[in-house]
């Protein structure tokens, strides 16, 4: 009885343990649970690039790895949506504790309005400084006219890409001048190419992809200095001349304006096929070609790569400016003003903005072709594995000696937005380039006086 007695007690003290043992793991899972910070982050996500899935995969779980105590509730859009998305949030007054924005253009009322937090203290407590290039960390280059957002890289809007099976297929060479690049219009439609592939369903497109370039020719390098400074007017015939330049490639069938109804994301895919000789897009674009790692696919496989050249538009007969391109800081992350400073959200918020503009993070956006040119001063590229469309991404920059501006990274929405739509009226021949220098001149008078800008 007494062996029993023992037993049983001992079995009554063991189970106790249990209990207690069960109620600290509990009362800790609790407390750790407790002890998570949420961080709400909208996304920019295209995850029909290659290598986007992958790569948005990689990156948000391996934060989530090293930073266990923080809880991240994503939200991806893209593209119109995303904008409408942001706005939305704004109106409402609760941004997500870090979001996808640009320095200025479409994300203007978001510095404007002081609803991004000043990044400025907090790159200077972390020393910072000199882990990127000065122009990303220049307060000047942002809309808010402080530290809102941290870019991760420098941006050419426009690049004329160059598909030298097509030019070969047809005995032709890479167009050094306008007058050139005209005059292969009849031979590439002979073999049934188009000249230049464009995709302007999107008013942004025209604007930002190639117009900005234009206009940079036809009105200098600072040109919207003058403008905003009211020395010159969007009606002066420098300006007139580049709208109606745009006319000009519609009439000399340069573009054809069945790009006015396509698609953006149409256009890789077009190019890539030898449908045109040259497609106009953005540097970022590159990364629609390259290889998909998921997939171990491309659209130009890597044995073709060399086939394809990145430049910008040929010389312009009787523009102030040639060999040059519209460049921009590029987008990159901002916290929302609502978080308290010092508080837990805006450290756990502070390290999902570093680890998203870190030099992990940046490197593998290069090898993947998301950028060509990242804003991070301690990324060694010898070591990067590129494929070679990456390499001529990254040469880009010996193909042009001038950078003049991104008009949506210059001027207020009230402003651009008259023109997205102008550009898309004189393709369809609905107005004239004097008229949609009209609007905008009125708009860019208005937005003035609003005090907009």
């Amino acid at each position: 009885m007494m062996v029993k007695r023992m037993i049983v007690g001992v079995t009554l003290t063991a189970l106790a343990a249990v209990l207690i043992m069960s109620g600290c793991q509990k009362k800790k899972a609790d407390g750790d649970a407790a002890a998570k910070t949420t961080i709400s982050v909208l996304n920019y996500a295209d995850l029909t690039v290659a290598n986007a899935a992958a790569n948005q995969k990689w990156t948000w779980d391996t934060f989530k790895q090293r930073n266990p105590d923080v809880n991240l509730v994503i939200e991806d859009q893209y593209n119109e949506p995303f904008h409408q998305k942001t706005e939305a949030y704004a109106a409402s007054g609760n941004l997500p504790d870090v979001l996808y924005v640009w320095p200025s253009g479409r994300s203007t009322s978001l510095h404007r309005n002081k609803l991004l937090k000043d990044l400025g203290p907090l790159i200077a407590k972390d020393n910072l400084q000199s882990s990127y290039l000065p122009i990303a960390l220049d307060p000047s280059q942002q809309a808010s006219n402080y530290l809102a957002m941290l870019p991760f890289a420098i941006t050419s809007s426009h690049v004329f890409y160059i598909n030298m099976e097509v030019l070969n297929d047809c005995g032709l060479q890479p167009a050094k001048t306008y007058a050139e690049l005209k005059a292969q219009v009849p031979i590439l439609k002979a073999k049934g190419y188009e000249t230049v592939i464009m995709p302007n369903k999107d008013t942004w497109v025209m604007q930002s992809c190639l117009f900005s370039a234009i206009a940079g020719r036809f009105c200098g390098a600072g040109w919207e200095d003058d403008v905003l400074a009211g020395k010159t007017k969007f009606t002066d015939a420098n300006f007139v001349n580049a709208l109606t330049f745009i006319r000009t490639l519609y009439t000399d069938g340069v573009l054809a304006p069945s790009s006015l109804g396509m698609d953006y994301g149409d256009g890789p895919g077009l190019f890539a096929t030898n449908k045109g000789a040259y497609y106009i897009d953005g540097d970022w674009r590159v990364g629609a070609f390259i290889t998909d790692s998921t997939t171990g696919q491309a659209l130009i496989p890597v044995s073709k790569q060399n086939n394809f050249r990145m430049s910008v538009f040929p010389d312009i007969e009787g523009a102030k400016l040639n060999k040059s391109t519209s460049v921009i800081l590029g987008t990159g992350w901002a916290m929302s003003a609502a978080i308290p400073s010092g508080s837990a959200r805006e450290d756990a918020a502070w390290r999902v903005i570093k680890w998203l503009t870190g030099v992990e993070v940046l490197s593998r956006g290069v090898e993947l072709g998301a950028y060509s040119t990242p804003t991070r001063t301690d990324i060694d590229v010898s070591k990067l594995k590129l494929e070679p469309l990456l390499m001529a991404a990254g040469n880009l920059g010996k193909e042009f000696t001038t950078g003049t501006c991104v008009i949506d990274g210059v001027f207020h929405s009230d402003v651009f937005n008259p023109l997205n739509d102008g550009l898309q009226e004189i393709g369809l021949g609905k107005k004239t380039p004097q008229q949609v220098a009209d609007d905008m001149q009125r708009a860019f008078d208005a937005a003035k006086a609003a005090g907009k800008f």
